[in-house]
């Protein structure tokens, strides 16, 4: 069986990148817009009888790019497509797990639902909430980029260094870091009062004369990590703040707000395009692990 490889228009850097690595350029498709905003897709290559990859975030403008995945799939399902792999570096809307009102929806289990109508397995990498998963009615696979950007932290590290959760759902993920890095773990415990607006209510653990390493599994707006960043400063850590996030979505003000406070290293992941010159960045490929895996899976088709 053949293995095609499409991508959508979120980040089609990182789909060249991982089809440079598994020597197979990306297949032709043709994805514009009508005057009006409606998505259309149009494929250029052949897909029947074979096995196909869909390499998509869905980053901001989430429902447009999650809409664009959809139209791929259903136009490789038409063109007798055996099956259809959707490979979701960032999946958005696995925020969205619960109600936390009774007048809202369950948004990451929409988005699941959609997606399960067309696409017979997802591949993603450091969902919000592990518990999506479950929200497929079929195979996903989830995979880490914290070994990668653990690794990558290490080449600068001293014994002045300390992992830190932004907030109480990062703590597993802190330890993670922790038992990778060998660094003690504290934890700030916050309020979020809306997307954008958050407050601390007081640290755990002492930051006092170390560098932190705020750690978290992404960044939207910023605002998180910006109230993070002065509640270690007033418990007197060094200014000097290492961030490491796997998604940097850094919308609206993020990166400008972010750049206002001392943070000497910023390092993410390649699943969404950004740019964001003011901040010091360090990007972390996520081909050779995608790749590997797309491997893997085609071999077992």
């Amino acid at each position: 069986m053949k293995k095609v490889i499409f991508s959508g228009r979120a980040n089609p850097a990182l789909a060249q990148d991982i089809a440079g690595e598994l020597g197979t350029p990306c297949g032709a498709c043709s994805i514009t817009d009508f005057p009006d905003g409606e998505i259309r897709v149009e494929l250029e290559e052949p897909v029947g009888n074979a096995d196909v990859y869909l390499i998509q975030s869905t980053s901001p403008p989430a429902a447009d790019h999650l809409l664009e995945l959809l139209l791929l799939a259903d136009a490789c399902r038409r063109a007798g497509a055996v099956r259809t792999t959707a490979v979701i570096p960032y999946f958005g809307y696995a925020r969205q797990d619960r109600r936390p009102g009774k007048m809202e929806p369950i948004g990451a289990r929409l988005a699941a639902d959609l997606l399960s109508t067309r696409i017979d397995r997802v591949v993603t990498v450091d969902l919000h909430t592990p518990a999506v998963e479950g929200f497929f009615s079929g195979p996903v696979e989830h995979l880490s980029a914290v070994p990668l950007l653990a690794e990558t932290l290490g080449h600068d590290l001293d014994e002045e260094a300390i992992l830190v959760a932004p907030d109480l759902g990062a703590v597993k993920l802190a330890q993670q870091y922790g038992d990778r890095l060998g660094l003690p773990v504290a934890c700030i415990h916050k309020i979020r009062h809306s997307g954008e607006k958050v407050s601390v209510r007081r640290v755990i653990g002492s930051v006092k004369g170390r560098r932190p390493i705020i750690v978290d599994d992404m960044i939207s707006t910023g605002g998180t990590v910006v109230s993070a960043v002065r509640a270690l400063l007033e418990e007197g850590c060094l200014a000097e703040v290492t961030v490491a996030v796997s998604h940097a979505l850094l919308v609206g003000e993020a990166a400008k707000n972010l750049a206002e406070l001392p943070i000497v290293r910023f390092v993410t992941t390649d699943s969404v395009h950004r740019s964001a010159p003011s901040l010091p960045l360090e990007t972390v490929d996520l081909k050779k692990m995608l790749a590997k895996l797309i491997k893997r899976l085609h071999r077992g088709s």
